[in-house]
């Protein structure tokens, strides 16, 4: 396909996810499956436009002075993709698929500058106030890398291989090690019509040297510092990735309960477990049959379910479809696990809480109305864990006295990811 053919299939599945309010994977996927004729590069480079206009909707579409698909998609490649009026309208040309060309002038006289703050950066309105109570003056800086790009992030699974040796095997992928987490090893997002390589289909993989898992996620897996022989509960396990890193932390030694109430996010750690050579995990669906572990583990990770804001890069529909009754709900469901999560952990033991959203209220807010709830847990200071386990040159997370922490793309490079330790006095 042309680029025409491309920016065409681009607005068509822009229109699809406007019309119908459906996930942006799930729009690609069919698209993809109503068009065969498409190659892998096609498909890649149309994938690369939706994202990338959506995660600039509000920038692009104020610029442009329009909102529709076809504005958006254009936006991109001139915003983002480096095109000029001039070279699109001579890669267009005699191409009968390539759309019409839509004004351009607004975006040539606008100054962004001028533009609301939240426009700025590409974020709901109603959530700059929570931007500005969580990050101060930083806000605006930490919303707009929140519209980057995503890396690809692996981590080298080191009971079966080491990073180098990772790395070593994704040589035609330029993998390189990740710049913080210990066992990361990271694929650089690209440009353009770029695509990411099928990580999943090398061999590598399919021995259990590695596991695809952002950065961030890896750091707050790392940070819990399970010890070798310790009782471990991962109480919203989902698909198991931080079961997996604590485990190959653990050198497989210790046990860890990995519990879900989701059955069908909870499924996939079965085969991830084989493939990665854990042996000190079981997994639970059901609460009643742990009820023997109460008041005895020694470490409790509650991962727990949020509003995703701090994985905006890598799914950008979902920051158009937040709602401020998402956030209560999320709220109530944080404050549920925790006080049920909080009764397998024992005396002198940890209690962990982490999300993957950058919003105050779900993750300051939430973990000191916690310990305020229930005065046998108090917050302990997470900064000192940071620089044990990275350095004291290593970027470092936000935290406003050194007690939590809170990763971004603007500070860490990651994923945003909120992460709380609480000792039970």
């Amino acid at each position: 396909m042309r680029l025409g053919g491309r920016v065409a299939g681009a607005i068509e599945v822009l229109t699809d996810i406007e019309a119908r309010k459906r996930p942006v994977a799930d729009a690609l996927k069919d698209w993809g499956l109503s068009h065969r004729f498409a190659g892998s590069g096609d498909r890649a480079a149309i994938g690369n436009i939706v994202y990338d206009a959506l995660r600039m909707r509000l920038s692009h579409a104020w610029l442009m002075e329009d909102d529709s698909p076809a504005a958006l998609a254009f936006a991109v490649l001139v915003r983002q993709w480096a095109y000029s009026r001039d070279t699109l309208q001579a890669e267009l040309l005699d191409d009968k698929f390539a759309p019409d060309l839509p004004s351009f002038a607004p975006l040539l006289s606008r100054d962004l500058a001028d533009a609301p703050l939240h426009v700025q950066g590409d974020i709901p309105d109603w959530l700059q106030p929570s931007f500005e109570a969580g990050f101060g003056e930083d806000w605006l800086a930490q919303a707009q890398a929140l519209a980057g790009r995503p890396t690809l992030d692996l981590r080298a699974n080191t009971l079966k291989a080491t990073r180098d040796k990772v790395v070593k095997s994704l040589d035609r992928s330029a993998a390189a090690a990740s710049p913080i987490a210990r066992n990361g090893v990271r694929i650089a997002a690209g440009e353009g019509p770029s695509r990411l390589p099928n990580v999943t289909a090398e061999l590598s993989f399919q021995k259990g040297w590695f596991e695809v898992q952002d950065e961030g996620s890896q750091i707050v897996a790392d940070l819990v510092m399970p010890s070798e022989g310790a009782q471990v509960l991962d109480y919203c396990a989902g698909g198991g990735g931080k079961t997996l890193a604590m485990a190959a932390a653990m050198h497989n030694k210790g046990q860890i309960h990995a519990y879900d109430t989701d059955r069908k996010r909870l499924a996939p750690i079965i085969e991830r477990l084989k493939r990665a050579g854990v042996r000190n995990a079981q997994v639970h669906d059901d609460v009643r049959r742990m009820e023997s572990l109460k008041g005895r583990l020694d470490t409790v990770l509650v991962d727990a379910p949020c509003t995703g804001t701090g994985t905006w890069r890598r799914r950008p529909d979902t920051k158009w479809r937040l709602t401020p009754r998402n956030i209560e709900e999320r709220i109530e469901q944080q404050q549920a696990a925790l006080a049920e999560a909080a009764t397998y952990v024992r005396p002198g033991g940890t209690l962990v809480y982490v999300t993957c959203s950058v919003l105050p209220e779900e993750n300051d807010l939430q973990a000191r109305r916690f310990v305020k709830s229930d005065p046998r847990f108090s917050i302990e200071p997470a900064g000192p864990a940071w620089t044990s386990l990275f350095g004291d040159t290593a970027l470092r997370p936000h935290s406003r006295d050194g007690a939590t922490l809170t990763l971004t793309p603007a500070l860490t490079d990651t994923d945003g990811f909120f992460f709380c330790r609480m000792r039970r006095n």
